[in-house]
Protein backbone atom coordinates (compact mmCIF):
# COMPACT_ATOMS: atom_id res chain seq x y z
CA UNK A 1 0.00 0.00 0.00
CA UNK A 2 3.35 2.35 0.19
CA UNK A 3 3.90 2.31 -3.23
CA UNK A 4 0.25 3.46 -4.24
CA UNK A 5 0.59 6.51 -0.87
CA UNK A 6 3.59 7.67 -2.76
CA UNK A 7 2.31 7.31 -6.38
CA UNK A 8 -0.67 9.73 -4.73
CA UNK A 9 1.98 12.05 -3.81
CA UNK A 10 4.02 12.23 -6.67
CA UNK A 11 0.84 12.31 -8.83
CA UNK A 12 -0.74 15.19 -6.53
CA UNK A 13 2.20 16.97 -5.09
CA UNK A 14 0.39 20.55 -5.90
CA UNK A 15 -2.31 19.64 -4.04
CA UNK A 16 -0.37 18.83 -1.01
CA UNK A 17 1.51 21.86 -1.64
CA UNK A 18 -1.74 23.96 -1.96
CA UNK A 19 -2.95 22.50 1.11
CA UNK A 20 -0.16 23.04 3.08
CA UNK A 21 -0.17 26.55 2.14
CA UNK A 22 -3.98 27.67 2.95
CA UNK A 23 -3.79 25.76 5.58
CA UNK A 24 -0.59 27.90 6.88
CA UNK A 25 -2.21 31.29 5.51
CA UNK A 26 -5.25 30.78 7.63
CA UNK A 27 -3.52 29.22 10.84
CA UNK A 28 -1.43 32.65 10.86
CA UNK A 29 -4.95 34.19 11.41
CA UNK A 30 -4.14 35.11 15.11
CA UNK A 31 -7.43 36.24 17.18
CA UNK A 32 -5.56 36.74 19.99
CA UNK A 33 -3.91 39.48 18.46
CA UNK A 34 -6.74 40.74 16.30
CA UNK A 35 -9.26 40.52 19.66
CA UNK A 36 -6.85 42.00 22.08
CA UNK A 37 -6.06 44.76 19.52
CA UNK A 38 -9.79 45.61 19.11
CA UNK A 39 -10.76 45.60 23.12
CA UNK A 40 -8.14 47.99 23.96
CA UNK A 41 -8.64 49.77 20.95
CA UNK A 42 -5.05 49.43 19.65
CA UNK A 43 -3.38 50.51 22.63
CA UNK A 44 -1.73 46.72 23.55
CA UNK A 45 -0.39 43.70 21.63
CA UNK A 46 -0.88 40.52 23.74
CA UNK A 47 2.48 39.75 23.19
CA UNK A 48 3.59 42.19 25.26
CA UNK A 49 1.37 41.53 28.14
CA UNK A 50 1.16 38.67 31.25
CA UNK A 51 3.11 35.62 29.66
CA UNK A 52 3.35 36.99 26.02
CA UNK A 53 1.76 34.37 24.54
CA UNK A 54 -1.04 34.82 21.95
CA UNK A 55 -3.11 32.26 23.05
CA UNK A 56 -6.55 31.79 25.21
CA UNK A 57 -4.70 31.38 28.70
CA UNK A 58 -2.69 35.03 28.44
CA UNK A 59 -5.83 36.50 26.89
CA UNK A 60 -8.03 35.32 29.82
CA UNK A 61 -5.22 36.18 32.22
CA UNK A 62 -5.12 39.67 30.94
CA UNK A 63 -7.83 40.73 29.05
CA UNK A 64 -10.80 39.07 30.40
CA UNK A 65 -13.45 36.21 29.75
CA UNK A 66 -15.29 37.32 26.68
CA UNK A 67 -12.38 37.81 24.51
CA UNK A 68 -10.56 34.58 25.90
CA UNK A 69 -13.51 33.17 24.47
CA UNK A 70 -13.82 35.04 21.03
CA UNK A 71 -9.87 33.81 21.05
CA UNK A 72 -10.78 30.22 21.60
CA UNK A 73 -14.18 29.90 19.51
CA UNK A 74 -11.82 31.44 16.32
CA UNK A 75 -8.88 29.48 16.66
CA UNK A 76 -10.95 25.97 16.95
CA UNK A 77 -12.88 27.97 13.95
CA UNK A 78 -9.88 28.48 11.68
CA UNK A 79 -8.21 25.16 12.41
CA UNK A 80 -11.80 23.31 11.27
CA UNK A 81 -11.90 25.52 8.28
CA UNK A 82 -8.85 25.17 7.01
CA UNK A 83 -8.39 21.38 7.69
CA UNK A 84 -11.84 21.15 5.64
CA UNK A 85 -10.34 23.39 2.64
CA UNK A 86 -7.98 20.54 1.98
CA UNK A 87 -10.45 17.76 2.99
CA UNK A 88 -12.54 19.25 0.12
CA UNK A 89 -9.97 20.32 -2.48
CA UNK A 90 -8.71 16.15 -2.12
CA UNK A 91 -12.37 14.88 -2.54
CA UNK A 92 -13.44 16.91 -5.41
CA UNK A 93 -10.19 17.40 -7.22
CA UNK A 94 -8.02 14.29 -7.23
CA UNK A 95 -8.94 10.94 -8.46
CA UNK A 96 -7.53 8.00 -6.12
CA UNK A 97 -5.99 4.82 -7.77
CA UNK A 98 -7.83 3.14 -5.56
CA UNK A 99 -11.84 2.70 -5.57
CA UNK A 100 -11.98 0.98 -2.10
CA UNK A 101 -14.51 3.30 -0.08
CA UNK A 102 -12.00 2.27 3.26
CA UNK A 103 -9.00 3.44 1.48
CA UNK A 104 -10.85 6.63 0.46
CA UNK A 105 -12.06 7.49 3.41
CA UNK A 106 -8.80 7.02 5.63
CA UNK A 107 -6.61 8.62 3.18
CA UNK A 108 -8.99 12.00 3.00
CA UNK A 109 -8.56 11.94 7.18
CA UNK A 110 -5.05 11.86 6.64
CA UNK A 111 -5.13 14.54 4.68
CA UNK A 112 -6.91 16.12 7.29
CA UNK A 113 -4.26 15.40 9.22
CA UNK A 114 -1.66 17.01 6.91
CA UNK A 115 -3.74 20.35 6.69
CA UNK A 116 -3.57 20.59 10.45
CA UNK A 117 -0.12 20.27 10.87
CA UNK A 118 0.07 23.06 8.75
CA UNK A 119 -2.70 24.97 10.70
CA UNK A 120 -0.55 24.62 14.15
CA UNK A 121 2.89 26.03 12.26
CA UNK A 122 0.78 29.17 10.92
CA UNK A 123 -0.87 29.53 14.39
CA UNK A 124 2.84 29.69 16.29
CA UNK A 125 4.49 31.27 13.70
CA UNK A 126 2.22 33.83 11.75
CA UNK A 127 3.53 35.41 8.86
CA UNK A 128 0.90 38.04 9.59
CA UNK A 129 2.42 38.97 12.81
CA UNK A 130 6.01 38.85 12.88
CA UNK A 131 6.12 35.07 13.17
CA UNK A 132 5.18 35.10 16.71
CA UNK A 133 2.24 33.91 17.58
CA UNK A 134 0.18 31.21 20.15
CA UNK A 135 1.04 27.32 21.11
CA UNK A 136 -1.67 25.42 19.03
CA UNK A 137 -3.34 24.15 21.37
CA UNK A 138 -6.61 25.08 20.72
CA UNK A 139 -5.97 24.60 16.79
CA UNK A 140 -4.54 20.80 18.00
CA UNK A 141 -8.27 19.91 19.86
CA UNK A 142 -10.06 21.44 16.78
CA UNK A 143 -7.93 18.80 14.66
CA UNK A 144 -8.73 16.43 16.70
CA UNK A 145 -12.78 16.86 16.59
CA UNK A 146 -12.03 17.27 12.68
CA UNK A 147 -10.14 14.38 12.29
CA UNK A 148 -11.53 11.64 14.71
CA UNK A 149 -13.50 12.25 17.65
CA UNK A 150 -13.09 9.77 19.98
CA UNK A 151 -9.52 10.93 20.28
CA UNK A 152 -10.88 14.62 20.94
CA UNK A 153 -13.06 12.36 23.46
CA UNK A 154 -10.13 10.83 25.47
CA UNK A 155 -8.00 14.32 25.30
CA UNK A 156 -10.67 16.34 26.61
CA UNK A 157 -11.12 13.87 29.42
CA UNK A 158 -7.58 13.68 29.80
CA UNK A 159 -6.95 17.80 29.86
CA UNK A 160 -10.46 18.09 32.42
CA UNK A 161 -9.21 15.94 34.88
CA UNK A 162 -5.74 17.01 35.26
CA UNK A 163 -6.82 20.76 34.95
CA UNK A 164 -9.97 19.69 37.94
CA UNK A 165 -6.68 18.55 39.88
CA UNK A 166 -4.23 20.93 39.28
CA UNK A 167 -5.90 24.28 37.84
CA UNK A 168 -2.74 24.91 35.84
CA UNK A 169 -3.75 25.06 32.18
CA UNK A 170 -0.52 24.49 30.63
CA UNK A 171 -0.05 21.09 32.71
CA UNK A 172 -2.87 19.86 31.87
CA UNK A 173 -1.95 20.82 28.05
CA UNK A 174 1.67 19.66 28.19
CA UNK A 175 0.36 16.27 29.29
CA UNK A 176 -2.20 15.88 26.33
CA UNK A 177 -0.12 16.61 24.29
CA UNK A 178 2.31 13.96 25.04
CA UNK A 179 -0.62 11.72 25.29
CA UNK A 180 -1.83 12.50 21.36
CA UNK A 181 0.28 10.26 19.94
CA UNK A 182 -0.11 7.08 21.87
CA UNK A 183 -4.11 7.62 22.09
CA UNK A 184 -3.89 8.29 18.54
CA UNK A 185 -1.92 4.60 17.98
CA UNK A 186 -4.29 3.21 20.21
CA UNK A 187 -7.49 4.00 18.88
CA UNK A 188 -6.39 3.38 15.24
CA UNK A 189 -4.69 0.23 15.56
CA UNK A 190 -7.74 -1.44 17.55
CA UNK A 191 -10.63 -0.23 15.78
CA UNK A 192 -9.19 1.03 12.65
CA UNK A 193 -6.84 -2.08 11.77
CA UNK A 194 -7.56 -4.69 13.90
CA UNK A 195 -11.68 -4.47 14.46
CA UNK A 196 -12.40 -3.20 10.70
CA UNK A 197 -10.26 -3.61 7.44
CA UNK A 198 -6.66 -3.68 8.07
CA UNK A 199 -5.02 -0.23 7.52
CA UNK A 200 -1.70 -0.22 9.08
CA UNK A 201 -0.52 2.54 6.82
CA UNK A 202 -3.69 4.51 7.71
CA UNK A 203 -2.31 4.13 11.88
CA UNK A 204 1.03 5.04 11.57
CA UNK A 205 0.58 8.32 9.38
CA UNK A 206 -1.86 9.51 12.17
CA UNK A 207 -0.07 8.20 14.94
CA UNK A 208 3.37 10.24 13.42
CA UNK A 209 1.28 13.13 12.44
CA UNK A 210 0.01 13.65 16.17
CA UNK A 211 3.61 12.66 17.13
CA UNK A 212 5.25 16.07 15.40
CA UNK A 213 2.26 18.23 16.42
CA UNK A 214 2.33 16.78 20.17
CA UNK A 215 6.37 17.06 20.39
CA UNK A 216 5.87 20.44 18.70
CA UNK A 217 3.43 21.69 21.73
CA UNK A 218 5.76 20.72 24.14
CA UNK A 219 9.02 22.42 22.77
CA UNK A 220 6.47 25.38 22.56
CA UNK A 221 5.64 25.37 26.01
CA UNK A 222 9.45 24.83 27.71
CA UNK A 223 9.19 27.79 29.21
CA UNK A 224 6.37 26.41 31.32
CA UNK A 225 8.05 23.39 32.04
CA UNK A 226 10.94 25.51 33.11
CA UNK A 227 8.60 27.18 35.52
CA UNK A 228 6.34 24.19 36.48
CA UNK A 229 9.71 22.31 37.05
CA UNK A 230 10.70 25.44 39.85
CA UNK A 231 6.87 25.39 41.23
CA UNK A 232 6.68 28.87 39.60
CA UNK A 233 3.96 28.31 37.46
CA UNK A 234 0.62 30.33 37.79
CA UNK A 235 -2.94 28.37 38.94
CA UNK A 236 -5.39 29.80 36.36
CA UNK A 237 -7.02 33.11 36.97
CA UNK A 238 -9.16 35.18 34.53
CA UNK A 239 -9.21 39.01 34.68
CA UNK A 240 -12.85 39.85 35.48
Amino acid sequence: MFPTLLQIFTANWYWFLLTAVIAYLIGSINPAVIVTKIVTKGKKDIREMGSGNAGFTNVLRSVGKVPAIITIVCDALKCILAVFIGYFLFRWFVTLPVSDPWFQSRFLTCVKYFAGVFVIIGHSFPVYFHFKGGKGIVAAAALMLSSDWRIFVLILATFLIIFLIRRIISLASIICALLYAPYTFLITFVFDHLLTQPCLWYVLIAAVCALIIGVFAVIRHKENIVRLLNGEEKQIHAKK
